[in-house]
């Protein structure tokens, strides 16, 4: 029933194959500067990745483990080796309210309404397009130093182009591969603090036990972390622990948006790291899961799309400064 209803707005793409020495192996890196900076007052803090390389997509034994729907798996492969060269800055965090309204005053540009959210039916949960809802009321109470929801594809990107007009420095999207090896931060497992679900709190703003009481949803473990994050909706950027790159909220709190257009799977992935910018480009990937999916959705290496022009209140952005 769940995915049946979220597959009318977010299409699964995640993998399979490849021998074992590939997938086993994890990322190689030079060690990352923790520190942050930013080009401008109203700019982002950023923190720069170091070079490297590392094996993008998820083996089948991890899609039989979590417990992916047979019907959505084998999108995440062939695993690839990719290679990203050093000079990249990422967002420590994804894009916060505040930051997002700081855009919004300067430029006049005001995005449009209308947002796919999360509605509990008493029974189950699925996800509906609610008119009126805004990043300035995605439905739920946020702070500004939450992650600016119900922005789509589009307005993220609009977004980058003026903070490279007001930076001097070019800022985009992230392409899917850059996403995911910041995202591991050096590691090979389903997600950077390792396979364990039952630990995910200390990490991640993730569906779990605080969400599930709050809205009287199934605890089962199939839809539900097995511990509390103290967090129902979003949660404040960096709330939770970093990865070894020193970047809060890879996973959980919300989706995010990146560069590459639609592609059913990594077959033709540059392996340089830039954006597949071939496929269905009415269509774009995002990646990193939310406060509202289930676990086997919250994973380095799955991969989920958004029609460019919708707008979710469970997915925002986070931005990288070119080199």
């Amino acid at each position: 029933m769940l995915a049946a209803k979220v597959a009318r707005v977010l299409s699964v793409l995640a993998g399979v194959f490849v021998a074992a020495i590939l997938w086993a192996a994890p990322a190689s890196a030079q060690p990352a500067s923790r520190t942050p900076f930013r080009d401008c007052p109203d700019c982002p803090e950023v923190v720069m990745l170091p070079g490297g390389s590392f094996t993008m997509g998820v083996p089948p034994i991890e899609e039989e483990r979590e417990g992916v729907p047979a019907d959505v798996r084998g999108r995440s492969a062939p695993q690839l080796r990719i290679v990203i060269p050093a000079g990249l800055g990422m967002g420590q965090r994804a894009i916060s309210r505040g930051e997002f309204a700081a855009y919004v005053a300067e430029t006049g540009f005001e995005p449009g309404t209308g947002c796919w959210t999360f509605v509990n039916n008493g029974a189950s949960y699925e996800y509906l397009e609610r008119r009126g809802l805004s990043w300035r009321d995605p439905g739920f109470p946020q702070g500004d130093d939450h992650p600016v929801v119900c922005v789509s594809w589009e307005d993220a990107t609009n977004y980058t182009n003026w903070l490279t007009r007001k930076a001097g420095r070019r800022y985009r999207l992230p392409s899917e591969a850059e996403w995911e090896y910041a995202a591991r931060a050096g590691t090979a497992t389903a997600r950077f603090w390792g396979d364990s679900s039952t630990i995910a709190c200390q990490y991640a703003n993730v569906a779990d036990l605080t969400l599930a009481n709050a809205l009287n949803l199934d605890r089962r473990p199939a839809f539900t972390f097995r511990c509390t994050d103290n967090h129902v909706y979003t949660s404040p950027g960096g709330s939770f622990r970093p990865n070894a790159f020193g970047l809060y909220d890879m996973l959980g709190n919300v989706w995010q948006w990146s560069q590459d257009c639609l592609n059913p799977s990594l077959e033709g992935q540059p392996q340089n790291g830039t954006a597949r910018v071939t496929g269905d480009c009415s269509t774009r990937a995002m990646r990193g899961g939310s406060w509202s999916h289930l676990p086997w959705y919250v994973r380095a290496g799955n991969r989920v799309r958004g029609g460019a022009a919708d707008r979710f209140a469970f997915a925002g952005f986070r931005v990288v400064r070119d080199r």
